[in-house]
């Protein structure tokens, strides 16, 4: 008796991973697709700020930094957002989804931009600490297995494609048209 009901709690666990793995999978791909859009325009646009001098002499300094502070500074981001995606929850909880999703959002935007620059300052130092670099390249080979397993997929190719799309009709200063077309597609389907 005792076989049979650990053998269908195993079973139940197994459906459950089975069923929780999609959108576990589709979570994971859209912070993926966002950061693979948005990382490097982000980091751009952070790099801009370095053109006034406080910005510049705070960049050059945190450049300068040994290993161990180049990973307090490059974790910040991080520890700073906390709070404020705590309060989006909040109010998220207190029936302002709309607010709370928009803070969320703009914590996310806001901290890939500042963690990109400062990753990009900091690499060469954070590289030399050895469990730093395992675990960056335990999540650079994780994203690199999801990149197939998403690349194989039909929506993701669908997605990339209109995020191509997007990116030279912005390039090209067509962004409002392509952004016009795009809603009337979908206004007609």
């Amino acid at each position: 008796m005792k076989q049979r009901t650990a053998r269908q709690g195993r079973n139940g666990a197994r459906w459950l991973r089975r069923a929780l793995r999609f959108p576990f999978l589709l979570v994971v791909a859209l912070v993926i697709l966002f950061e693979e859009f948005a990382w490097d325009e982000l980091a751009a646009l952070a790099a801009r700020f370095a053109r006034w001098r406080p910005v510049a002499a705070l960049e050059k300094r945190i450049m300068a930094l040994p290993p161990l502070a180049a990973l307090a500074v490059f974790l910040v981001p991080g520890v700073l957002l906390l709070p404020v995606k705590l309060a989006a929850v909040w109010l998220i909880a207190a029936e302002h989804v709309l607010t709370g999703l928009t803070v969320i959002v703009l914590a996310k935007v806001a901290g890939t931009a500042l963690v990109a620059r400062i990753f990009s300052l900091t690499r060469p130092q954070l590289m030399t600490v050895r469990w730093f670099a395992a675990i960056h390249d335990r999540v650079v080979a994780f994203k690199r297995s999801l990149h197939e397993t998403l690349r194989a997929m039909a929506v993701w190719r669908a997605a990339v494609a209109w995020l191509r799309r997007l990116r030279a009709s912005r390039r090209s200063g067509g962004m409002s048209r392509f952004v016009r077309r795009r809603l009337e597609h979908w206004r007609r389907s």
